[in-house]
């Protein structure tokens, strides 16, 4: 019988040899540790020279330039020499009670957009703390005779009321009173004779008007006298030009439905609100400063004066309810 000589191919397949194959060994287990801190090792040095490269690159970035300031002591230390900004300080008065919500957007915000503007100021708040009806004029009047001699002009502003427009001149108005709120700009009031809102004059021109009117509690009508003093002492009123925003000019924040306006008219104050106050204003104000606080809202100086008003009940009974 014959055989054949060929025999059938045999696959040989290499055995290769695996780490984690096998039996579990203590060296086996000590080289995975070493694995395993070499690797957390490498991912910490990436993570350490990360920060470190950002670090310096935050570190050669140029200081950014503070913001202008106004302090408290009625100086801006910031713009004290740069002469952008004028030689001229603004005292922006605002007559104020129990509006604290708009006080907290107020001042922040006009304390910006001067700063905006390069405009040199100080915010006065005068709080009406008595038990008498509300007296804006009186409390401008307050204001005045309480800002300090460093600022030259001042603004009747009311707390409501947010210029949106920065082309608005809020600058010293050399020429005479400047209606800022003007009534084709004011989003409520639009007749010819309004100059309430925000109205600018330099402290010569306010005296020379005598201040405003003291007879004048509740709500309304003191503008309206005022604009018979700025004739009576001859001063020329003007308004803004080349503003074409319009009614939306100036955010009203007023909410008349949470906050009603004293309107109430009182034994004769209806018959005597349309006269003219011949001999009222900076002469004749009555008031006591109960306190004065040096604040900041918002990193925005301010200065709230709280004062009580005095009224002769007998010319004016009306500044208190019946």
């Amino acid at each position: 019988m014959m055989y054949s000589s060929r025999r059938k191919p045999v696959l040989y397949f290499k055995e290769e040899r695996r780490f984690l194959s096998g039996k579990c060994t203590i060296y086996k287990l000590f080289g995975l540790c070493m694995v395993l801190l070499l690797v957390s090792l490498v991912w910490l040095q990436l993570g350490c020279s990360g920060e470190m490269s950002t670090d310096v690159r935050a570190d050669r970035r140029p200081p950014l330039p503070p913001p202008p300031l106004c302090p408290a002591d009625g100086g801006q230390a910031s713009v004290a020499d740069d002469p952008s900004w004028g030689p001229h300080k603004l005292a922006l008065i605002v007559p104020f009670r129990e509006r604290f919500d708009e006080l907290m957007a107020f001042v922040p915000f006009m304390h910006a957009f001067l700063n905006k503007k390069k405009i040199r100021h100080k915010i006065v708040v005068i709080n009406q703390v008595d038990h008498y009806r509300f007296n804006r004029a009186s409390l401008i009047n307050v204001g005045f005779l309480e800002s300090s001699n460093d600022t030259d002009y001042l603004a009747m502003h009311d707390v409501d009321l947010l210029p949106l427009n920065e082309a608005l001149d809020y600058g010293f108005p050399v020429e005479g009173p400047f209606h800022v709120a003007s009534p084709e700009l004011h989003p409520l009031y639009h007749y010819k004779t309004y100059v309430g809102g925000i109205l600018l004059l330099t402290k010569k021109h306010y005296r020379a008007c005598n201040g405003m009117s003291n007879r004048f509690w509740g709500w309304g009508r003191e503008d309206d006298e005022f604009y018979r003093r700025l004739r009576k002492a001859e001063l020329q009123l003007f308004r803004p030009s080349g503003i074409t925003t319009g009614y939306k000019t100036f955010l009203h924040i007023h909410d008349s439905a949470w906050r009603k306006r004293d309107q109430k008219r009182v034994a004769s104050q209806k018959q005597e609100q349309f006269k003219v106050d011949p001999e009222g204003g900076l002469t004749n104000i009555r008031y006591q400063v109960d306190s004065r606080q040096e604040l900041t809202i918002s990193g925005a100086p301010c200065t709230v004066i709280n004062a009580k008003l005095e009224c002769d009940q007998d010319l004016t009974p009306w500044c208190l309810l019946a």
